[in-house]
């Protein structure tokens, strides 16, 4: 059985890992995104944890997964981020 990866992501972080991820209160990390100039390009859902990928226009971009004690916690950032509409398969093909 195939699990997605915000369904994984949001395991992940919902156990143990959410005590070693960078988080705070969902209003405060909004506000720092605001701040960047990023907005929510992506959601998913997986449980009663929402994932969620932010960027800005120059393409910085960060993953945050959302957890039910209201705080939002940070996965992972990075540059140049591109939107896509094609589908890639889980294997067999290169990015």
């Amino acid at each position: 059985m195939r699990l997605s990866l915000a369904l994984c992501l949001a395991v992940f972080a919902s156990q143990a890992q959410a005590q070693t991820m960078p988080c705070a209160p969902r209003a405060q990390v909004l506000d720092m995104l605001a701040q960047a100039e990023q907005t929510r390009r992506a959601v998913g859902h997986a449980g009663q944890a929402v994932m969620e990928t932010f960027a800005s226009d120059a393409g910085a971009w960060t993953i945050t997964i959302s957890l039910p004690d209201g705080r939002m916690c940070l996965l992972a950032n990075g540059q140049d981020y591109t939107a896509r509409d094609e589908l890639f398969p889980a294997s067999g093909m290169a990015l």
